[in-house]
């Protein structure tokens, strides 16, 4: 981070993170927990930067909640709840759907580990935390992928095939 920019915190978190973290097609594999989210998941919780790294997770965070959100027919939301699009696009895609709010404290997380990476990128225990954040956004993702299969609006979770395999 430059001396210009501003510390990135829960009031300022950018609503989409940054060019890398911009919402991407997902080619050919259209998975929320598919080879195109892991490959961006694992490309964003690598980045030596951590700033960088949390804006990017961030960022695919919110893709997974917009997937879920346009997946059930809505478009997803540009607002910010505490400062998150993440929590906003949490709420739009909780209404109607009392079981969805499961997810709401690990997307609670991920905002929290945001602002450790953000506001504190030379403490020891950086590398842990984007660790952290990044397990956190793959949990967000079975999850939601989970729930729009159970929810009949696609098959979207290629990691838990063989939770899924019908005998």
């Amino acid at each position: 981070m430059s001396a210009a920019e501003p510390p990135q915190g829960a009031n300022s978190a950018p609503s989409g993170g940054s060019a890398a973290a911009q919402p991407q097609a997902w080619g050919d594999d259209t998975s929320v927990a598919g080879d195109a989210f892991d490959a961006r998941l694992d490309a964003a919780a690598t980045l030596p930067d951590a700033p960088a790294a949390a804006r990017a997770m961030l960022g695919v965070a919110e893709d997974v909640l917009a997937q879920w959100v346009e997946a059930r027919g809505d478009t997803p939301t540009s607002d910010t709840r505490e400062g998150f699009r993440l929590l906003a696009l949490h709420r739009q895609g909780a209404q109607g759907v009392p079981s969805f709010n499961a997810c709401r404290e690990t997307c609670r997380e991920i905002a929290y580990h945001y602002n450790l990476l953000s506001l504190a990128p030379d403490d020891a225990q950086t590398p842990q935390r984007q660790r952290m954040m990044a397990l956190l956004v793959r949990h967000l993702a079975l999850f939601v992928s989970g729930k729009m299969e159970v929810e009949g609006l696609g098959e979207f979770c290629c990691a838990a095939r063989p939770l899924r395999i019908e005998s």
